[in-house]
Order: structure tokens, then sequence, then C-alpha cells
């Protein structure tokens, strides 16, 4: 058997190349658009042309001013943040990969549960990296599933004796649980997560590895692309979705050294700092109800919470499994956001002992963005009022909706010179009209321990 099935290989790291990697007159003729478009918009929010319909609209005096003026301030507020952050994200460089001879000692552990196939996989990517293999053990731990995971594991480990090692829990514990037994049996100074349905390229680990060099760094994230993207509309989406996700948003995030989540798909950790914050990430609790999803989530807050740095490698490669149907990916937004709203009231707590930029930075991205819910609902339902009396103020938000996510794919165009930059446009109206209830439901059911998955 070969040590990637060809059927994923198709489907995965091929697309790499697929997806063409721009030339550098490519970016600088791509960014130019963006500095332009940018410069723009700045120059035409100043001058009053850009929310024109808006300010006409408040001046009227009518009942709608209590709906755009709040929208105007964030609109407004929302652009000069875009602004810093293309400044921030032009800046960022990832970490140098640490060298081969001189790698430090790493333990990846990949926690399962009824993936069948997939997570072999996942163990015979992780098994053909490039990283020392005398520094280096992969610990897969079977979270009690019932299908015949458990066997692909073992042919794995026995495939590669010295290097795999499997683990089988009696009974489904959740992924906390999963995890915690394998960093308590991990030896490597560095710990790397990677989901069973998740396959990484060959340089990921040194790359991971590469940024704690660096003493301030506690966690990395890695950049996650979709590995099944041409698997329907949905997935097509989201690749496009989890390129603007990774490559930028994270990419600005890392400048000031507050990644916010460093993904369960693909994340780095300062095994020394994991045992400090172990038994309380286990034991973590929210209204009461013991918390089961965000994981990821959870374990960046414990360690920003300690002082260190979260970072972001975009050398660092994994592609995962997404969605595919409208009911999986309801599924995986309800999981991410209950996890949104629980550990952005954590974080509200932690980052006053951030040093001054950083707080600074966070401080003013999350109040841009968690304003824009109560007022994009609020909108949304004013907007929904004018449908009958003033259609055409439908149509201009619609249109403006699909102009903003053009101008924001030129962001996925800089990363990856394709023609799905347009699957990017779709999905703003996709979950404009789709997804709309998903937060507000997470909100009501945040004290949900349902892992909602297979």
């Amino acid at each position: 058997m070969p040590p990637i099935d060809s059927a994923v290989l198709s489907t995965s790291l091929p697309l790499t190349a697929r997806d063409a990697t721009p030339g550098r007159g490519h970016r600088i003729l791509v960014g130019a658009a963006i500095v332009l478009g940018l410069g723009a918009m700045l120059y035409a929010m100043l001058h009053g042309d850009l929310f024109r319909p808006i300010k006409q609209a408040i001046d009227a005096g009518d009942v709608s001013a209590l709906v755009w003026k709040p929208s105007l301030i964030l609109a407004s507020m929302g652009l000069l943040m875009l602004t810093l952050r293309t400044l921030l994200w032009f800046i960022y460089r990832p970490f140098e990969p640490a060298r081969y001879g001189a790698a430090p000692t790493m333990t990846v552990v990949i926690p399962a549960y009824n993936e069948g196939a997939m997570v072999e996989q996942s163990i015979e990517s992780v098994a053909a990296a490039r990283y020392p293999r005398g520094r280096l053990e992969i610990l897969v731990v079977d979270d009690g599933s019932t299908d015949d995971t458990w066997q692909y594991i073992q042919t794995a480990a026995a495939r590669h004796p010295g290097l795999v090692t499997a683990i089988q829990l009696e009974r489904n514990q959740g992924k906390r649980v999963a995890l915690a037994t394998g960093f308590r049996a991990a030896r490597g100074s560095i710990l790397v997560t990677i989901d069973s349905d998740s396959i990484i390229e060959s340089g990921a680990l040194l790359a991971m590895a590469g940024a704690f060099r660096d003493p301030r760094v506690g966690a990395v994230a890695g950049k996650v692309a979709a590995l099944n993207r041409d698997e329907g509309i949905i997935s097509r989406m989201l690749h496009v979705r989890y390129v603007l996700s990774f490559d930028f948003q994270r990419s600005v995030q890392s400048t000031y050294g507050t990644v916010y989540c460093c993904p369960g798909a693909l994340a780095g950790y300062r095994a020394s700092v994991v045992r400090e914050v172990l038994e309380p990430w286990l034991e973590q609790r929210f209204l009461g109800a013991r918390c089961t999803y965000g994981e990821d989530r959870a374990m960046t807050n414990a360690i920003l919470e300690r002082g260190y740095d979260t970072v972001y490698q975009g050398n660092a490669v994994v592609h995962t499994v997404v969605p595919n149907t409208y009911a999986k990916l309801c599924k995986m937004y309800l999981r991410w956001d209950r996890s949104y709203v629980r550990e952005e009231l954590r974080f509200a707590r932690i980052v006053w002992k951030r040093p001054l930029v950083p707080m600074v930075m966070a401080v003013l991205e999350k109040v841009i963005t968690n304003l824009r819910f109560p007022v994009a609902w609020t909108a949304t339902a004013m907007l929904a009022v004018l449908a009958f009396s003033e259609p055409m103020t439908v149509l201009r938000v619609l249109a403006a909706i699909g102009v903003g996510a053009g101008f924001y794919t030129l962001y996925y165009v800089y990363s990856e010179r394709s023609m799905r930059f347009l699957h990017g446009i779709l999905y703003a109206y996709f979950a404009f009209f789709a997804l709309w209830w998903i937060f507000p439901y997470a909100i009501l059911t945040v004290r949900s321990r349902s892992w909602m998955t297979r």
C-alpha cells in the first residue's frame, strides 16, 4: 500500500500546484489594486460620496435613521480597520523553518473518533513529513470509536514501529480527553495536534518548529486549506473563506502576537506551557456546563493568559476535510460560534494582561468585530421592512454586498491565482441569506454540550 492513497492525493496536495502560486509580478499588481481600492474608498468616505445614500436617509430624519446612523459609524470604523489590517498583512512574514539537523523533539497527537480509513491517511502524511526520525513521535488516540477506526490506526502503527504509538480509550470521552491523553504521554518539547481528517504537507512540521525558536511564542497556528475543495459548491466556497481567514486574518493577528485561535487541524504548543494549563483546560466549565467543543480556542486563550504570544505560520500547511452539505456546514458553524461566544467573554478578561500594542490592537479589533452583529441584525430587519416600500434600497444593499465581497476576494487572489475567487463572492450572498440565523441560535444554546459531528 502506498504511504498516501492516490485518490486522496488527487483531491488534496496537488491542488496547491493546480491553484497556481502567484508570481512576484502578479502579487505586485494585485497588491497595487488593493492599495488603490482602499485609497479610493477612504477618499470617498471622507468626501461623503461612499455613504451618500445612507447619509441622505439620516438627513431625512425618518425612522430608518435609527438603523443607518450606527451602520454608517460601524462601516467607517470597519473601513479604517481594514486599512490597518492590510498594512499589517503586507508586513507579515512567517518564521524561518527549523533546520533539519537542529530540530527540537516533537510529539504529534492525532485524536480520532469514527474516522475510518481517513485516519490512516492522516498518520501517513505525518510519517512522511520531513523531520528527524529520532526526534519525532506520533501518538494516535482512538476515542472509543465504534467503527473500524482502530484497525486503521493499528495498521499504520505496525507499518511504522517506534514512530507511531496507538492508544485506545475504552469509551468515547470527547476530543479534550483524547488530546489530554496524548499530551500526558508525550515526550517532545513541542506538541503538535492534527485532526484525523487532515493531511499535512511535508514541510509543515519543520515550519511549526521554527516559530518556537522565539521564547515568547507559546502556540502556533498552521495554515488550513480545504482538502475536498472540489467536492461541491459549499466546499468550493469554504476553500476561499479558509484562505481569507488564515492568509489574511491570522497573518494580521500574528504581527502583534495575538492569534485568537490556533486551530485543531494544525496547531503547535510549547509542551512546558501545556503542562501548566492542562488540568484547568480539561475541566473548563461555562455557566455550570462542562465545555466539550472549542478545545483549540480554549487552549489558545489559556496560553495567552500565561503571557505567551500566539502566532501564525503561513508556511505550515494542512489540508482538511470541510463540510460539503448545508446541514454539515451549519453544525460546524454552530460549534464554532458557541465556542466563540464563550471564549470571547474569557478573552475580554485576558486582553488587559497583554503588552500595550497587542492589547490596543486586540481591543480595537474585538470592538469593531463584535459590534457588527447587533448592527447587522437590526439593519437586516429594516431591509425586510423596506423591501415592500423601497425595493431599490434593497437592490442597492445587495449590490454593495457584491462589490464589497469582490474587493475582499482580491486578498484571496493575492495568495492564490485562481478563478475560485468567484466562489468568495457567492459565499457573501450565501452567508447573508442562509447563515444569518446561526450566531443568534448559538448564543441561545451556548451551554449545549453536543459535539454535533458524525
